[in-house]
């Protein structure tokens, strides 16, 4: 079953998530008004799943969704009255998971939730890959800044820096990044 803290910002309907949410027999595991303190409150209580009740979502509780989102994320799921298409591209943006205006009724909960979690894993795993080219393209940036260096140091061509790269990190059993890094430092070392 899923953790869910429901954040309940609607002063004027208190309570109607909630009342939805066991209903459709989900467990909320804590229960929140203002979101002045989610990223605390996600740390204190771990749920799988964030839902937020409110009217029209402020500057911020967008600000709050961006912090968890950045450090703690999980699927988010903002029920609203707020119709306006730049409201709903916002809150995406801020890392909200699914934007459900209108109507809260207990037998669409439980889908709303699976589309909400399969999009959060979804883009975790587009992330995940992005993060990954980003650090193989920065570990090729060094590796070419390295083989640079050696070429100067060495007087020789491309190949044969790479290929005295390559045996050193074979012979000592490394990464060629870390025979990079070590070209690097000594390269910054001797000035």
């Amino acid at each position: 079953m899923l953790r869910i803290l429901l954040i309940n910002d609607t002063p004027k309907k208190v309570g109607r998530l909630k009342a939805a949410l066991i209903e459709a027999g989900f467990e909320v595991i804590d229960e929140s008004g203002l979101i002045i303190d989610l990223p605390v409150r996600v740390l204190a209580v771990q749920p799988d799943v964030i839902l937020i009740d409110t009217e029209s979502p402020g500057r911020d509780v967008m600000e709050q969704v961006v912090l968890v989102s950045r450090d703690q994320p999980r699927p988010i799921v903002m029920f609203t009255d707020e119709h306006d298409p730049l409201v709903m591209r916002q809150a995406i943006k801020s890392g909200v998971s699914a934007y459900i205006v209108e109507g809260i009724l207990a037998q669409r909960l439980q889908p709303i939730l699976d589309v909400a979690m399969a999009r959060f894993e979804s883009d975790q795993e587009l992330r995940a890959q992005l993060q990954a080219r980003d650090q193989q393209l920065a570990e090729r940036k060094r590796i070419e800044l390295a083989k640079g260096l050696l070429m100067k140091m060495k007087n020789c061509k491309e190949e044969e820096a790479y290929t005295l790269m390559r045996r050193q990190a074979m012979s000592r059993q490394q990464k060629l990044i870390q025979v990079a890094e070590q070209i690097i430092a000594m390269s910054e070392l001797l000035g």
